[in-house]
């Protein structure tokens, strides 16, 4: 089992957890995910098949890019789309 920490952009309440933590889980090998709203970090425990960038891609294709990305208004209005996803299927 490894560990994946990634500092992400946008995340702003319980909906954007929501959000993060169902599209990462359906990644085939992703056997937990943590987002801490302080830090900004997710963390994720996979098997070996996953790589970081399967993460950080998905991440970003539903607009929280990594803290080091560059983070455009395209990407926040997908955060701002996740975010209000997450809020309603809680």
């Amino acid at each position: 089992m490894q560990t994946e920490n990634i500092t992400i952009a946008n995340l702003s309440c319980d909906g954007c957890i929501n959000t993060i933590t169902k599209k990462l889980t359906a990644i085939t090998g992703v056997e937990k995910v943590e987002v801490d709203l302080e830090t900004n970090i997710v963390s994720v425990n996979h098997n070996e098949a996953v790589r970081r960038e399967q993460l950080t891609e998905m991440l970003l294709s539903i607009g929280y890019p990594e803290a080091t990305e560059a983070n455009g208004l395209l990407t926040k209005l997908k955060s701002i789309t996740s975010c209000m996803t997450g809020k309603l299927s809680n």
